[in-house]
């Protein structure tokens, strides 16, 4: 029997929760379906944090449905209050449509698609809630939601709970959601929504809307929150998010993350963040006693998806160089200084901190004392230490090291 989308979606453990988990299944294996995922647009990329989403779009594509991406031009300006404590920044419309050009850029990377059928739909939320009128949609939209109802919804709890503030305009970001999906369903058919947990009460106004407004069933369907074995949330790191755009993290930095990941994630991971079919995943963690093999397998399938299989290769390559040679490795992250500054010499302290692996002088003093900062594989013991030309090698490069596994390299140009 052929394995159904939901099956998959399963074993994979992307499931949290379903509407109507046999009603979906059963409409899925009679034919192709439509279904959306939602990104808010309120960065130039989107983070690890967003790639369980990512792969389940990836999902729909291999079952032969076609995933509709929303971008959030319209509910960005308005800010979801979803597990958020707080107000979110307020961008400008500017902004939000630079953010909707590089996201869908790396969105493109992923769900490439050679036909027709799964190729995605992009579609920009701006384009019908800029042109709402707020008297008609109070009176078409507006009267199928109950304050009653909206408050118990998590978005909204958690944060009266806390007694965070929260605007109206936020506690209007719900309907629009709902609104979204209540619009593609007219415009594309679509069916499903997915979103993570925290989507959940969000997703079910967007069902109701449609049976109330259309008699129409819809569904929604929701992936767990995904922590780490330390019970961190995925993706977050101390030295911030881990971005999906190689100008705000490199390759390099890319594949060192899903390298370094905790041994009783790898398995997991590989399943989740991997195309890899899953009984080959299974086969794996039994007769694979080295677990840094999986590590690096991980680290290379993850990276070839978003920046090909080459930026995986060579980032594996620099690896083993810095760690097995202690040479500089071509796919480092690179930092370009201008010679005239370099020439009348440069604290150590500055130039770690043009590097990012630390993020103060004081973090830096801490790594000098516990020896934790090298220059070109040589540990720095002097806060004090002037970084002149004759640091630099042939090629007008030196390396900085924080530990065995962060480096960059400085180039004079």
């Amino acid at each position: 029997m052929q394995e159904t989308f939901l099956t998959e979606f399963e074993k994979r453990g992307y499931f949290n929760q379903c509407t109507d988990r046999l009603g979906l299944d059963e409409l899925m294996s009679k034919g192709q379906i439509k279904a959306y995922i939602g990104f808010d647009c309120t960065a130039p990329s989107l983070h690890v944090g967003s790639l369980m989403q990512i792969m389940c779009l990836r999902l729909l594509q291999k079952h032969g449905h076609q995933p509709i991406v929303l971008l959030g031009g319209g509910t960005t300006l308005i800010g979801d209050p979803s597990g958020k404590e707080e107000t979110r920044k307020i961008l400008s419309k500017e902004e939000i449509s630079k953010n909707i050009k590089s996201i869908e850029n790396i969105l493109n990377a992923f769900l490439k698609s050679k036909s027709l059928k799964t190729k995605p739909i992009f579609v920009n939320n701006y384009s019908w809630l800029s042109k709402l009128n707020y008297i008609n949609f109070l009176r078409e939209i507006g009267k199928h939601f109950t304050i009653n109802k909206m408050l118990t919804f998590d978005s909204v709890k958690l944060r009266l709970e806390r007694e965070q503030s929260l605007s109206y305009m936020e506690f209007n970001y719900m309907m629009l959601q709902a609104y979204d999906f209540y619009e593609l369903n007219k415009r594309h058919k679509c069916i499903l929504q997915i979103g993570g947990s925290d989507q959940w009460g969000n997703i079910v106004n967007g069902t109701d809307l449609i049976k109330r407004k259309e008699r129409k069933i819809a569904y929604g369907l929701t992936t767990p929150l995904l922590t780490v074995s330390s019970g961190a949330k995925m993706g977050k790191t101390e030295k911030g998010a881990i971005w999906l755009n190689k100008k705000m993290l490199s390759p390099y930095d890319y594949w060192q993350f899903w390298r370094n990941t905790d041994d009783k994630d790898v398995v997991n991971f590989l399943k989740l963040f991997t195309d890899m079919d899953i009984e080959k995943v299974e086969k794996l963690k039994k007769s694979e006693k080295d677990i840094n093999k999986l590590k690096v397998l991980l680290a290379n399938e993850t990276t070839a998806m978003l920046h090909g299989s080459k930026a995986a290769k060579d980032s594996e390559l620099t690896a083993q160089k810095t760690f097995r040679d202690k040479s500089i490795g071509k796919s480092l992250p690179i930092i370009k200084i201008k010679k005239s500054i370099i020439s009348s010499g440069f604290n150590i302290l500055e130039l770690v901190i043009q590097t990012k692996l630390a993020n103060s002088k004081s973090e830096i003093r801490r790594m000098i004392k516990n020896n934790g900062l090298k220059i070109n594989n040589k540990i720095v013991t002097d806060e004090k230490k002037i970084i002149n030309q004759n640091d630099f090698d042939e090629n007008d490069n030196l390396k900085i090291s924080h530990g065995k596994k962060q480096h960059v390299i400085i180039n004079i140009i």
